[in-house]
């Protein structure tokens, strides 16, 4: 089985990690300063699952789908030198994959779908895109240059962080990775991935509705991550407070009022039934966890918030739904991100 990585950031790279121990021939596709330190020191992966490491012969490691394309190209010619070399399955040079995991931020969406539509011999005949994204309107970005049964989603509530280029740590596991179609699609592809990637450490099984998951995620997220960021503090502290409590549940009502208006579904009936899960199961594992928009704003990157209040904000406005407190932390979030940006 061959799989290509389309982003080499934390989850990209764990991911990746699960299948090249499962024996899937693996490339990936990541910023060059990460290329270089992968294919220098090779990729380890720390944490709850355990450590394992592997050297740079065992996987491939790109800066741009043209340098994959143009590099296998060259195997052609030596297949004795680069990548994996004396591995049974680098005698084959074949351009396409089965497998294509976008792993981006969600902003990078328009990016990869672009980037992958120049480049068709990727898929090939058979290839299938899986997206382990954030937030909701990926699959949208995606469909719009590809057949909607080639592209799947995946739902990852697993905590990945990245002390070093070439290092990945699983930091926290909530649950197993869930991979479907939100667009009906045959569903038996995906079995042998979500096999692979639990053979590699890491939890994954096919669900048949993943919008549900998807939409529990957005939940959790869409409450944490903004004012997390706003206000500079972990998950935990946002929980013990009455007033971030108040706005937080007033988040997941406007979101319930969203997904009745449009027509998506999640795993609890109302709002009420959300939050009473919320508080008792979901936010006291993550009490020390810092969102993923808090670090970004403290790195100066651009955030994911288009893709959570921001698609709340959107799906709203259409359905003709108010949104107003989602639409604050979404225009407070990008104040932030924009002073980051112009500082640059």
């Amino acid at each position: 089985m061959k799989a290509l990585i389309y982003g080499g950031g934390a989850v990209g790279l764990g991911v990746a990690s699960c299948l090249i121990l499962s024996g899937a021939e693996v490339d990936i596709i990541a910023r060059e300063g990460t290329v270089s330190a992968l294919n220098r020191d090779g990729l380890a992966r720390t944490g709850i699952f355990g450590s394992v490491k592997l050297g740079p012969s065992e996987f491939g490691a790109h800066a741009s789908l043209d340098d994959l394309l143009g590099d296998r190209e060259g195997s052609k010619q030596e297949p004795a030198s680069g990548r994996g070399e004396g591995l049974e399955h680098d005698c084959d040079y074949n351009n396409d994959y089965d497998y294509v995991l976008v792993c981006t931020k969600s902003h990078g969406s328009e990016k990869a779908a672009s980037d992958l539509a120049l480049h068709p011999e990727i898929l090939g005949t058979g290839g299938k895109i899986v997206l382990f994204q954030n937030g909701w309107g990926n699959a949208e970005i995606f469909a719009a240059r590809f057949p909607k049964d080639l592209i799947y989603s995946a739902r990852v509530i697993t905590g990945f962080a990245r002390p070093e280029k070439s290092v990945v740590e699983v930091t926290v596991h909530a649950d197993s990775i869930h991979i479907g179609s939100l667009f009906g699609s045959d569903l038996a592809p995906m079995r042998p991935l979500a096999e692979l990637i639990t053979r590699g450490g890491i939890p994954a099984e096919v669900v048949g509705e993943v919008g549900k998951d998807l939409w529990a995620k957005m939940l959790y997220n869409c409450a944490l991550n903004p004012l997390g960021a706003i206000f500079n503090v972990p998950y935990g502290v946002l929980g013990l407070d009455p007033s971030s409590r108040e706005i937080m549940e007033a988040v997941i009502a406007e979101i319930f009022s969203v997904m009745e208006a449009t027509g998506h579904r999640t795993h609890w009936s109302t709002a009420d039934e959300y939050i009473a899960v919320f508080y008792e199961k979901l936010l006291p594992p993550t009490v020390r966890h810092e969102s993923s928009t808090l670090q970004d704003i403290r790195a100066q990157k651009s955030t994911e918030i288009e893709a959570l209040s921001g698609a709340v904000v959107r799906l709203g406005e259409e359905a003709g739904v108010p949104t107003p407190v989602n639409w604050t932390l979404y225009k407070m979030v990008r104040f932030m991100e924009g002073r980051n940006l112009s500082a640059d």
